[in-house]
């Protein structure tokens, strides 16, 4: 009967504890999320990693996005994907074509880059995870886990700079292993834009010469 009261006293210890880090996880989440939204835009320079040990793959890349609202432009591997609020423009110099799209959410389960800082506000559980310092600054990772136990995704470690409330990095591990690491260099906000970053020069395209694949 002893032993059954301790461990019953054991269980509610570890419940009540993970309910607090459920708490102090979101409420940090929150803060970062409200930064983000108070920018008008933020320009991010980083360092990508993809890591597949099963089929001994990892791959280093850098890439840059600007964000302001829905918007982006994001520069990767060689490619400039645009959102302009209502189509995907994903350009491909290297093969001279240019894929057109409609962008639908119901049916966007991807972490988009407009929803980089954002994305973790629906779908997941969360608790705190590690701390490390990172050259002087405190990075607090939060450990999120898809409620869908069908996702892809196996978890998200999101690392957070406690003093700026913005994101650092984030680790994602996917159900067959692969592991994506996002490392932030440089993070920029409320930068001077040009008025048509976010707009798309079909005419442009054409004339030198691209081949425009419209998807729908």
């Amino acid at each position: 009967m002893r032993n059954l009261k301790i461990t019953s006293l054991a269980i509610l210890a570890f419940l009540s504890l993970t309910t607090v880090q459920a708490q102090e996880a979101k409420k940090l989440l929150n803060e970062v999320s409200a930064k983000a939204k108070s920018y008008d835009n933020i320009t991010i320079d980083f360092k990508y990693n993809l890591n597949n040990t099963k089929e001994n793959v990892s791959q280093d890349t850098r890439g840059d996005v600007t964000i302001s609202g829905e918007k982006y432009v994001l520069n990767m591997l060689g490619t400039t994907s645009m959102f302009d609020g209502n189509k995907i423009y994903t350009i491909v110099p290297e093969d001279e074509e240019v894929t057109i799209s409609s962008y639908n959410p119901r049916n966007d389960k991807q972490i988009t880059p407009s929803k980089m800082l954002t994305f973790y506000e629906n779908g997941y559980r969360y608790k705190m995870d590690i701390t490390q310092n990172v050259k002087g600054r405190k990075i607090q990772f939060v450990k999120l886990i898809p409620i869908d136990s069908n996702a892809e995704i196996k978890d998200i470690l999101l690392g957070i700079d406690v003093q700026t409330k913005h994101i650092y990095k984030l680790i994602q591990t996917d159900a067959n292993g692969t592991k994506y690491t996002l490392t932030v260099n440089s993070f920029k906000t409320d930068q001077p834009l040009s008025k048509t970053l976010f707009d798309f020069n079909e005419s442009k395209y054409e004339n030198d010469g691209y081949y425009i694949n419209r998807l729908d």
